[in-house]
């Protein structure tokens, strides 16, 4: 099991026993044999309209992800759990996924439901049949790393996840701070038993994940966890004597059993750091090719081979170089290409010097963006976007800039976290397209509206197809252009270079999985065809490692976003119009890219039938 929290809530099933209807239709499956605690998976029945089939599929899995309930905003009496970490429970999760697919094959013919069930239909066939490609190879992910070890995200999952407008939250949260020491016990034990088999992550993974640890440990009392409880409570309007033993009683949790636990897993993590790999790509699995086959597969939702990957990134490398050059040109730079990356890296003039000045350059470029959505979408967020620093317990090991999506209640807004940490590793160049990325018109605003999707089943309301929501997120810095942004020629540098930078990304992923280049390589390679500072590009490689084929969504899908905008602009002439084509692309919520293709397809033939 690689540690994921489930942020695809719907796609992420976990163990169900007995919870659907008993009624004609029903299939069961027993747990594989040698799983502990076998029990009955039991698909929802078939003898009710497939809105039913697919909402009881939806309740059963949130009966059991307890931490799937609170990313919905769901705080009943799980809200103190976590949920079972076991690959037991993955297992029958993936139990549970398929004989709902075997259940809607048999139970449910699309040609006799309305489009949007019979596109829900299809949905649920392809996500099932992604999942089933990767189960074989579940056992060598990383339940430990620097992008999504539970050593980190538990935390952050109490911080940013589990709000307190009370006192029984406020003593859920206890009660979730006293579940760390058995979760990651399961985890640590987990972990251990891979690499017993030889799955590790690489040696300088570790340094990563133990410094994670040393910080929430040597900050003892003060640690992010109980800080974050701490303000929670004192917001409440309870008595001071409530706030103060509410507070006692959740340090008496973390010194009794999540303590305890995260010093067991840092003696672990010390222990495999000994004996742990130095050669960086999955190639060196027993089964390393199939995996990454796999997992290309099912993050482009295309059957492009690595060699093909590799090869359109360097294509699109090629390309975006030449129109960097005719920037070079615009600002009067006369050196060579590689010239001017050295100094747009590491010019002072390029980089700002306080957290504050880059937050607020941020809003004010949001502010700005926010006000031109309606000449190019008709269908806007509904949810607020703050942004927000990652906090300083994992600002060293997280990524650069990242997206968390609202609840659907309204009570968690939609936020983008920026990584503060270094400032050098922040240009000034690439606040735009980066801000473009993760709020609107990119994650915030397609996240919204996939939330806002009533008329649609949980599991595409909540889950997601990497490169459809990269391929937005990407798409939407260039759509910054379109709408007349980057005035600064220096900012439409960044923009080439945030495209570059997922170019790149084709390359070097494939360079470590597939052709076998080291992590040195792979951060060359970034160096020499790439204006970003050293921090940052060696921070990506090391994402690119212990995330295999993930980094290769954006400008695929990106690419075929572009290819149907044409396409519509082509077709229609003076009929196309902007505002419908994104409706056409957003309102589906996320889907493969060839299905992407097919409502793309539809919304011209709707144009030019009018």
């Amino acid at each position: 099991m690689t540690f994921r929290l489930p942020l695809l809530l719907a796609a992420s099933a976990l163990a169900l026993a007995g919870c659907a209807s008993t009624s004609g239709g029903d299939r069961n499956i027993a747990s594989p044999a040698g799983q502990s605690g076998d029990l009955a998976i039991r698909a929802p029945a078939t003898s009710q309209p497939i809105g039913a089939f697919f909402e009881d599929y939806d309740r059963a899995t949130l009966e059991l992800s307890p931490r799937s309930k609170a990313y919905r905003g769901i705080r009943d009496d799980d809200y103190g759990r976590w949920g079972d970490f076991s690959d037991a429970a993955e297992v029958r999760e993936e139990a549970l996924l398929q004989a709902t697919a075997d259940a809607l094959r048999t139970g449910y013919n699309p040609a006799d439901l309305p489009p949007q069930d019979a596109l829900s239909h299809r949905l649920f066939e392809r996500m099932a049949q992604r999942s089933a490609s990767l189960f074989p190879f579940r056992e060598y992910g990383y339940i430990f790393d620097q992008m999504n070890g539970a050593q980190s995200q538990l935390p952050a999952f109490l911080i940013n996840i589990h709000s307190v407008a009370d006192v029984k939250q406020a003593r859920d949260y206890i009660s979730r701070i006293e579940g760390l020491g058995p979760g990651l016990d399961t985890l640590t034990a987990e972990s251990r038993q891979r690499a017993a088999a030889g799955v590790m992550p690489p040696r300088w993974v570790y340094p990563y994940v133990i410094s994670d640890v040393q910080n929430l440990l040597n900050a003892g009392a003060g640690n992010a966890v109980l800080e974050d409880f701490s303000g929670k409570v004192d917001a409440l309007a309870i008595p001071a004597a409530d706030k103060e033993q509410l507070k006692a009683a959740a340090l008496a949790a973390w010194n009794s059993s999540a303590a305890p636990a995260y010093q067991r897993l840092l003696a672990e993590m010390e222990r495999q750091q000994v004996q742990a790999p130095t050669d960086d790509g999955v190639w060196r699995f027993r089964r390393g090719a199939e995996y990454y086959s796999a997992l290309l597969a099912s993050y482009t939702t295309t059957d492009l081979t690595a060699e093909q990957i590799h090869d359109i990134g360097l294509h699109e490398v090629a390309r975006i170089h030449e129109e960097m050059r005719a920037i070079m040109r615009q600002v009067g730079y006369g050196g060579t290409l590689n010239e001017f990356f050295e100094y747009t890296r590491n010019d002072p003039r390029f980089y700002h010097t306080s957290r504050e000045d880059y937050l607020a350059d941020v809003d004010r470029v949001m502010a700005a963006m926010t006000a031109r959505l309606p000449e190019y979408f008709s269908t806007l967020p509904t949810d607020p976007l703050v942004v927000k620093p990652v906090e300083a317990f994992r600002e060293q090991s997280a990524g650069k800039a990242f997206y968390s999506r609202p609840a659907p209640d309204g009570s968690r807004p939609g936020t983008y976290y920026v990584n503060l940490y270094n400032l050098r590793d922040m240009s000034k160049n690439e606040l735009e397209a980066l801000a473009y990325h993760e709020g609107v018109p990119g994650h915030h605003l397609q996240l919204s509206i996939q939330t806002g999707l009533g008329n649609v089943p949980a599991f595409r309301r909540f889950g997601g197809v990497t490169a459809y929501s990269e391929g937005w997120g990407l798409y939407s810095e260039e759509l910054g252009k379109d709408m007349g942004f980057y005035t600064d020629p220096y900012s439409d540098f960044g923009r080439l270079g945030m495209e570059l930078w997922r170019a790149a990304r084709l390359v070097v992923d494939t360079g470590i999985h597939d052709k076998r280049w080291s992590r040195e390589r792979a951060i060359q390679y970034l160096k020499d065809n790439t204006p970003n500072p050293d921090g940052d590009i060696e921070k990506a490689i090391e994402r690119y490692i212990v995330y295999p084929g993930q980094a290769t969504a954006y400008m695929i899908g990106k690419l075929k976003i572009m290819e149907l905008r044409d396409k519509a602009r082509t077709q229609l002439g003076d009929r196309f119009d902007m505002r419908a084509f994104h409706d056409a692309v957003l309102l589906s919520g996320p889907v493969p890219l060839d299905v992407l293709e097919e409502n793309v397809d539809a919304y011209i033939a709707r144009e030019r039938a009018s």
